[in-house]
């Protein structure tokens, strides 16, 4: 039994003063609802994806969705939590549910408030998601363990620096048309390409352009089996929903070739019935762009070592052949940990509705999601198509 997304909502992702993770989650399950038709009494499990580690100090969070309503006392409610990947983590427990026959109804919703913790406690609150015994000590948080596969990447196959500043730039330009995004600004490839004051190296070759942003938000979706679905207003299917987990430490794997993704994208397409080359677009996790580059390689856009030339090619811009991140992705939009998976969903349901505004790509019929927790350790990917 395979399930559909028939609603979803989605908060602004930045620095959203006077809001708390409780407000944020209860305004996305709320209007989730709405969206979708569906009565919260009508509801028969509640999934919350929220990865903390300190970034709050409530950190037994599940019952806060049965705040958006009385209906929803007395339901089943888990929070999930797998690293960065901790909102399609949420996703695909309800699809297991669902699956399962134990549930026809599903509440997902994912949420992070990190703006309010210091600067410092960020970076080893992300740390967290790491190999401690071995990188704890890396300096920079979990942007100098990207610089540092940067420089490896670079030592291995030459010098990238103009294809990441493509990828920032890209990025940046799909953002603008994204009402939710962090930053709404075409920065362009020279600024994104030049060290600079407003764009200093961060860790290894990385800049600021190339790194995801310290975000708040929210998004929540409602999953229904496919009978459920065909009764309400629309229906988004999942072809295909795939979970690959590697290994932690990235001293026991090369961690230039990101296997797990390409292990979850080969299992999702196969499940799915399709080939890379049928999708209408992607949204991927470019929490940097070294992280982007690497996996339009496990992805099979290009063999290993020449993830630039599908950049250079256009291959990945909004009118390619592949859009990658119309939504302008972790980079532009922002990345609350445990909101970016189902935030993934949301835009990817919106464009298979064509309800995606300025993000819309023509004729959107099939989209791919790859999620990613810590150094592709948890690796999430989804296929959807529009059932009604």
């Amino acid at each position: 039994m395979t399930a559909c997304i028939v609603g979803w909502a989605h908060t602004l992702f930045g620095k959203l003063n006077g809001e708390t993770v409780e407000s944020l989650i209860v305004r996305v399950a709320t209007e989730a609802l709405a969206d979708a038709g569906i009565a919260a009494k009508d509801v028969d499990e509640i999934v919350l994806g929220h990865f903390n580690a300190g970034f709050s100090a409530q950190d037994f969070t599940a019952s806060l969705v049965l705040q958006a309503s009385p209906d929803l006392r007395f339901k089943r409610a888990t929070r999930v939590e797998n690293a960065c990947a901790t909102g399609s983590a949420a996703v695909h427990q309800g699809l297991k549910s669902i699956a399962a026959g134990a549930a026809r109804i599903v509440l997902v919703v994912g949420a992070e408030q990190m703006t309010a913790t210091p600067p410092a406690e960020i970076g080893r609150n992300l740390l967290k998601a790491s190999y401690v015994r071995e990188e704890a000590d890396i300096d920079g948080g979990f942007a100098g363990i990207f610089g540092k596969i940067a420089g490896l990447y670079f030592q291995r196959w030459g010098d990238q620096s103009d294809a990441l500043a493509r990828i920032a730039a890209k990025n940046h330009k799909n953002g603008v048309g994204n009402p939710y995004a962090q930053i709404r600004k075409d920065l362009g490839y020279d600024f994104c390409r030049a060290e600079s004051d407003k764009n200093p190296i961060v860790a290894g070759p990385l800049k600021r352009t190339d790194c995801s942003l310290v975000s708040d938000g929210a998004a929540a979706l409602v999953l229904t089996d496919v009978e459920t679905a065909l009764k309400l207003d629309k229906a988004i299917v999942f072809r295909a929903a795939a979970h690959v987990q590697d290994f932690l430490p990235m001293s026991r794997r090369d961690v230039l070739k990101f296997e797990g993704c390409s292990v979850a994208w080969q299992r999702a397409l196969q499940q799915a019935g399709v080939a890379l080359k049928d999708l209408s677009f992607a949204e991927v996790h470019d929490c940097f762009t070294i992280a982007e580059l690497i996996e339009y390689e496990a992805m099979g856009l290009a063999p290993e070592g020449q993830g630039a030339r599908v950049i250079a090619e256009g291959i990945t811009a909004k009118d390619g052949a592949l859009p990658i991140n119309p939504s302008g992705g972790l980079k532009a939009k922002g990345h609350p940990i445990g909101a970016t998976g189902v935030s993934m969903h949301a835009l990817t349901a919106m464009q298979l509705t064509g309800t995606a505004g300025d993000m819309q790509i023509k004729n959107a019929k099939l989209g791919g999601i790859f999620n990613m927790g810590g150094t592709a350790v948890a690796n999430y990917v989804s296929i959807l198509e529009r059932l009604r």
